[in-house]
């Protein structure tokens, strides 16, 4: 059975049993900073088991992405090395939300290990919580195990939950027994549950979570238990192929078998080689998956994890003598075997190859400099242990991060001092570094939720602008209170509203509130989600309001026009920027605001005058022929099958609005847009530029924005053009012929500097000294600049031939220092030292050459003096 057949089968299996299939979800977390990358079938489902979003489905199944490569989870190290572990992997899942539990969930399992992938039963055994008597008894009722084959075990295996307080529950796992000949040597003897390291694997969890654990850790029975499993596919497909490593699974070994052909080896033959292999292969999938779902390389956060996979796939493949790039054509391989359950990887194939080149070019050009520092400074060790200050030199000066170091230490059987490193880090904690700093989610207010149970607001705003609604819920400090007097800041939830909730980009609207009478009760003064299905409208109150009463809510009708017109604008920057640059550009973030837009997207160059032309040009040619807009709303999955884009980081239900320009633009929005194209007016970039690496960023305005753009730029060309006596037409050449008589006269500024300087040459021969046969001169000159100084310098250490020389000059910003010596004194006398002695002596810093430097100060009044003793440490000196 191969690895796609096995996937498929365990989604047919729930679907049959009313489970609705849903999609992976992407690596990145929509909405949850507190997670670096999804690591589990569940993570897409966590509002869902809090209670605090609904589905229209109680039961669900996935095959869900999976990076475990930082944070927490992190098994980076161990990938290569052992048959088990990686940094991507699928994690395949049945979930019951409030719906069956733990008899069903055990029968379901042991049906499909059994019946439907055909396990032998012998070569399977389970554990429970050790308290769980019912997991137990269910076991042997419902899957007929043997209790000889049930084993009870502690917390540490067999208790689950989300955080230190919140959902939580005992789970009960399937393990197979892989044989005797799988087993560590002289640990073939061992029975289940001592593992001789590898005859025994887990393939199935089963979480029941049926207690809440309150902060006092206090367990409560949950009012209804759900289940939440995960199967690991890449075990699995062991398992079921007969292989007693991951790595030689139809999912892993055709990579390892294309890097074995582009490095011109064989899989097999040398244990060095073959852990290098397997290391390329298992993070070419790391790397293809979480490119294409938005991540780039970079200095912090999930860039730096993504960084630090490809590097080590690098640097372990370059130990085995393979230097030239290689990673980009294993990303391209991986988008082809994964084919058949992730079609979508074959449309960024090109864009990660990019990213990918691009990156081992930088390794090619970086890295392998802080790696040749690395092994210079460990050359010179004594002892086993790297000093912290050498490390962090490593780290500060060639950019070559800890665990980088800890990885290549550890391959020379090397330590490195992490205590003084860290004393080192002290002054430099909020560089861009190893560890991922995840924001805590925000906690969700308990009354949110209370508000949330009484039914999910009613979102009207699509065709209406005002409406009657009722007040089901108000709120102060985020407390619900039954009322508000005027004057007061609150937040009102109504059982409808036309106002809309920000998300997806789209601010949230502003308005009034008015009651039955007319007079206005409130300003909104904006809408957000207060949790998934409840919109909290901020408002400052004018009279007083109670729950219950019922209001017309009106949007500010033209800041919602102009928020429109820009969320529309955006899509149509989108797709005219994936027509003019390549269909690997995808949307990384927007805001969308009533001034202005901000357009977000994957592309590695910035774009020239012609290429942001021609996106104007396709843009406002959609607008010009003022097509209609459609909406409609359909599955998931047929939304996609259309050709609609769905956004990076995006969470999307099972049913989802899809926006079309007809023949143009489709994409999944739930935003606000304009009837017809042609409402935008027009669209105007205003600003392009990079804001990460390989992601570029358009500001633009549309509408009466643009308008007032285009009346600002024309107010400013006019008076322009009456500063330089010249008409519109006439204006550039003017400003051209301007601009060149401007650069004329600074030469001839430059010109006459430069003379004056040198006539300075004769009138300072006399003021030198002679110390041992060589000229020394520490003056102060007038109204000089550096370049002045630096010229005239130059002119007496010529003429004089064996010379020191310290010039300085003050003016209103402070001491400008200049200090030269001739080439034979160099040995003897520092330019740079003695540039900084005095600049020290005038409160500040100077350095350089040994021949020639430069510094400054703020202290003139010290400047004669520090001149002066110029010579006497000249003297000591020659």
């Amino acid at each position: 059975m191969t690895g796609h057949e096995i996937r498929q089968r365990f989604l047919d299996f729930f679907a049959q049993r009313g489970h609705r299939v849903v999609r992976s979800s992407s690596l990145v977390p929509a909405n949850d900073p507190t997670l670096l990358f999804a690591n589990a079938g569940m993570n897409q489902f966590k509002d869902t088991f809090l209670g605090l979003e609904k589905r229209d489905y109680s039961r669900a199944t996935t095959a869900q992405k999976c990076v475990r490569a930082g944070g927490k989870h992190n098994d980076l190290e161990n990938v290569g090395y052992t048959r088990r572990h990686h940094t991507f992997f699928e994690m395949l899942g049945n979930f019951s939300f409030g719906d069956y539990f733990k008899a069903d969930a055990i029968a379901f399992a042991w049906d499909l290990v059994t019946r439907e992938y055909g396990l032998a039963k012998e070569h399977l055994y389970v554990t429970v919580f050790r308290e769980d008597d019912d997991a137990e008894d269910l076991w042997q009722k419902v899957a007929g195990v043997p209790k000889s084959r049930i084993f009870r075990l502690d917390e540490k295996d067999n208790f689950w939950q989300m955080g230190e307080t919140g959902p939580c529950g005992p789970c009960s796992e399937i393990y197979y027994d892989f044989g005797p000949q799988a087993a560590e040597p002289g640990h073939e003897h061992e029975e289940f549950p001592e593992d001789g390291g590898g005859r025994f694997t887990e393939i199935w969890n089963l979480v029941f979570m049926q207690y809440d654990r309150d902060a006092q850790g206090r367990l409560t029975p949950l009012p209804r238990p759900s289940i939440d499993t995960g199967m690991g596919l890449e075990r699995t497909a062991a398992v079921l192929q007969g292989k007693l490593s991951n790595y030689d699974t139809d999912l892993i070994h055709p990579i390892i078998v294309q890097a074995a052909d582009l490095f011109n080896t064989t899989y097999g033959d040398d244990p060095r080689v073959d852990t290098a292999l397997r290391i390329a292969a298992d993070h070419a999938r790391a790397t293809a998956f979480l490119i294409h779902d938005g991540v780039l390389p970079s200095n912090e956060g999930r860039g730096y994890v993504l960084r630090k996979i490809m590097r080590r796939a690098m640097r372990n493949v370059r130990l085995i003598g393979v230097e030239q790039p290689f990673l980009h054509q294993l990303t391209a391989f991986v988008a082809g075997l994964m084919r058949p359950a992730y079609p979508e990887l074959m449309e960024s194939v090109e864009r990660v190859a990019r990213v990918v080149k691009d990156e081992e070019h930088r390794y090619a050009t970086t890295f392998l400099v802080a790696e040749r520092e690395f092994n210079d400074a460990i050359r010179k060790l004594e002892g086993h242990t790297i000093p912290g200050a050498v490390s962090f030199k490593l780290y500060d000066t060639y950019g070559l991060a800890l665990d980088e170091q800890e990885d290549m230490a550890r391959e020379h059987s090397l330590a490195i001092d992490r205590a003084a490193f860290d004393q080192e880090m002290e002054q430099q904690r909020e560089r861009a570094r190893a560890s991922w700093k995840g924001g805590g989610k925000g906690a969700v207010a308990p009354d949110y939720q209370k508000l949330l149970e009484r039914g999910r607001t009613k979102f009207l705003g699509y065709s209406d602008l005002e409406a009657e609604s009722r007040v089901i819920g108000l709120l102060v400090a985020r407390q619900l209170v039954d009322s508000v007097p005027a004057g007061a800041r609150a937040e009102l939830v109504f059982d409808q509203t036309p106002f809309y909730a920000e998300a997806g980009g789209q601010v949230g609207d502003q308005g009034s509130l008015y009651s039955a009478a007319g007079e206005r009760v409130a300003s909104v003064e904006t809408t957000f989600p207060g949790v998934p299905g409840l919109t909290v409208h901020r408002i400052l109150t004018h009279a007083p309001i109670a729950v219950g009463d019922i209001l017309r809510a009106e949007v500010a009708a033209p800041v919602r026009a102009s928020t429109r017109r820009n969320h529309t604008a955006t899509h149509l920057l989108h797709a005219s920027l994936r027509q003019v640059l390549g269909t690997h550009v995808k949307q990384a973030g927007s805001v969308v605001d009533p001034g202005r837009l901000r357009f977000d997207f994957t592309h590695y160059a910035a774009l020239d005058r012609a290429e942001i032309e021609e996106v104007e040009r396709l843009t406002n040619q959609q607008i010009l022929r003022n097509t209609g807009v459609e909406t409609n709303v359909m599955p998931l999955d047929q939304a996609i099958a259309t050709g609609a884009m769905a956004l990076f980081g995006e969470k999307y239900g099972e049913q989802v609005r899809v926006v079309t320009v007809p023949g143009f633009s489709r994409e999944l929005c739930g935003g606000t847009h304009v009837h017809r194209t042609g409402d935008i007016g027009i669209c105007k970039i205003i600003y392009e530029g990079s804001i990460s690496q390989g992601v570029r960023r358009i500001e633009a305005v549309t509408g009466e924005g643009a308008l007032r753009q285009y009346q600002e730029t024309s107010e400013a060309v006019r008076r322009i053009a009456g500063l330089v006596h010249a008409g519109e037409p006439d204006l550039i050449e003017q400003v051209e012929r301007l601009l060149a008589a401007e650069r004329a006269y600074a030469r001839q500024v430059e010109q006459l500097k430069e003379k004056l300087a040198q006539s300075a040459v004769g009138a300072l021969d006399g003021q030198a000294r002679t110390v041992n046969g060589a000229r020394v001169l520490a003056v102060r000159v007038e109204r000089m600049d550096r370049q002045q100084m630096r010229s005239l310098a130059d002119s007496l250490r010529n003429k004089w031939k064996s010379a020191v020389v310290v010039l300085a000059s003050v003016d209103e910003g402070g001491v400008s220092i200049v200090s030269a010596v001739t080439k034979d004194l160099t040995s003897k006398v520092h330019a740079g030292k003695l540039a900084g002695a005095v600049a020290q002596a005038v409160g500040g810093k100077g350095g350089g050459r040994p021949d020639m430097a430069e510094g400054g100060g703020k202290d003139a009044a010290a400047l004669d003096p520090a001149l002066e003793n110029v010579y006497r440490e000249v003297a000591g000196k020659l």
